[in-house]
């Protein structure tokens, strides 16, 4: 400890500058306590396990458990309250084309292409009709947009407000840059790729998927990442959350168990990150940069050892953030953000799904390829499970939803985990990836996702055996 604080006085970088941010002798002891102390705080909120209630559970989940309760039926209020605002300012943006301030609050809320306003609109739409049960079976009954309405919404409107506002004691106080330095040879041993990518991976295991995705593009962009490292990390990496995790948990019914939940998901996208860079579509994708040649230059200074140059980097971190009234305010940003622009999606994407999966053949003419797979696996309910596994393509909380009605916790499990693992889902990450420039088709996608899948059920259904 004492050789890393000596050496911090005079940090180097990977590109032999030095930071300007970097804490001189008299600062750092403040900005080592500011880091140990808020990553302490959001470990303890997101990832240590306990018992309570006959469960073991997360910090977290006990909040938003605490949250749901209190608020009980007056979330439907709240819910229909935000679908509209949603679309309504994004409306009113679209028309009357209103002089925002670029980054400002309400160009990032409201300030949106036509193909995301007509998403809202039918967000607003389907809420108003699943409340006023005025409308088709397709969109009202209580299996398709009842479903969303009623046991989604109600778990994820808490559930955000907790982990959005928590997020930054994870994500920007040192602790990724501390753990992904120190996870940085192995990413370069197993998964062929540059270091850096750990902090990516970190990115979206404590925030979201759309999270690391955003820092892969921008790599991406500024040529730190070649073509097929852009295409491997936006990919693998892009895991959702813990927070997710536990509502995808929470709604399949499996939350009594989220530790080894949580665990088995962690084991499988393990698995899968050392598997899917080595076998097409990944592996054909070449090394080529965005500007042509790549402008990543990275490494450990000589004289630091690797937990020293972690630390170094980890404290820099914690000393370059600003109060916390700024992290508070720009984290109540992102919340609204969440609510305005995730929810209405929700309810639009998850009622087409959910209607498409209730009154329609369709998913299961897709997924019957998957029945003897799941049946040689031995896996209860195969018929019933097949439909949700290929689900997930559309959206990562439909096969959740589909799911929740299989009587076998055994199933419910498997289908839950692999739901986390697919990665590939088209409401959010493969939208992103689509409109990025990495160069990733639907097909190329769609590929990924079946490999994924298959991957996952191997090593999620031999967990599950074990623990059932």
């Amino acid at each position: 400890m004492t050789n890393a604080i000596d050496k911090s006085q005079q940090p180097i970088l990977g590109n032999n500058t030095v930071d300007p941010e970097t804490p001189q002798a008299g600062q750092w002891r403040d900005a080592m306590w500011k880091f140990l102390l808020f990553s302490a705080l959001g470990i303890g909120l997101f990832i240590i396990p306990f018992q309570w209630d006959g469960k073991v559970t997360i910090l977290l989940g006990v909040l938003t458990d605490t949250l749901q309760a209190m608020l009980g039926g007056f979330v439907a209020y709240i819910t229909m309250a935000i679908v509209s605002i949603s679309f309504i300012g994004a409306l009113a943006v679209k028309v009357l084309k209103p002089n925002l301030k670029e980054n400002s609050l309400a160009k990032n809320l409201f300030d949106v292409d036509w193909f995301w306003l007509i998403t809202r609109f039918l967000g607003m739409l389907f809420v108003w009709m699943i409340y006023l049960q005025v409308g088709p079976e397709f969109i009202i009954n209580r299996n398709t947009g009842g479903v969303i309405f009623e046991d989604l919404i109600p778990i994820l409107i808490p559930l955000f407000f907790f982990a959005i506002l928590s997020l930054p004691f994870l994500t920007d106080f040192g602790l990724m840059e501390f753990l992904g330095t120190l996870a940085s040879k192995i990413f370069i041993k197993l998964f062929k790729l540059p270091g850096r990518s750990a902090v990516d991976a970190m990115s979206s295991w404590f925030g979201a998927a759309s999270i690391g995705l955003l820092v892969t593009m921008q790599q991406y962009d500024k040529s730190f990442y070649s073509q097929r490292e852009a295409s491997v990390i936006a990919t693998t990496f892009s895991v959702t959350s813990i927070a997710f995790t536990y509502v995808v948990a929470k709604t399949i019914g499996v939350d009594n168990n989220f530790v080894y939940f949580y665990l088995t998901i962690a084991l499988t996208g393990f698995i899968a990150a050392i598997i899917m860079p080595r076998i097409p579509p990944l592996s054909l994708k070449p090394d080529t940069y965005h500007a042509g040649k790549s402008m990543l230059d990275e490494g450990i200074p000589a004289q630091y050892t690797t937990y020293q140059w972690a630390l170094n980097r980890a404290v820099t971190r914690a000393h370059s953030m600003p109060s916390l009234g700024y992290v508070f305010k720009r984290s109540v940003g992102n919340l609204f953000d969440i609510y305005f622009g995730l929810i209405p999606v929700i309810f639009a994407i998850g009622t087409i799904g959910l209607g498409l999966a209730e009154y329609t053949p369709v998913f299961n003419w897709l997924a019957t390829p998957l029945v003897p797979l799941l049946e040689w696996l031995q896996i209860p309910e195969a018929a019933k499970a097949a439909p949700a596994m290929i689900m997930g393509f559309a959206d990562m909380y439909l096969p959740a939803l589909i799911g929740k009605s299989i009587e076998s916790e055994m199933t419910r499990f498997i289908v839950g985990a692999c739901s986390i693992t697919q990665i590939i889902y088209m409401s959010e990450v493969g939208a992103l990836i689509l409109k990025s420039n990495i160069k990733l088709n639907v097909l190329e996608l769609f590929i990924i996702f079946m490999f994924r899948t298959i991957i996952s059920l191997v090593v999620i259904t031999s967990v599950a055996h074990l623990l059932y």
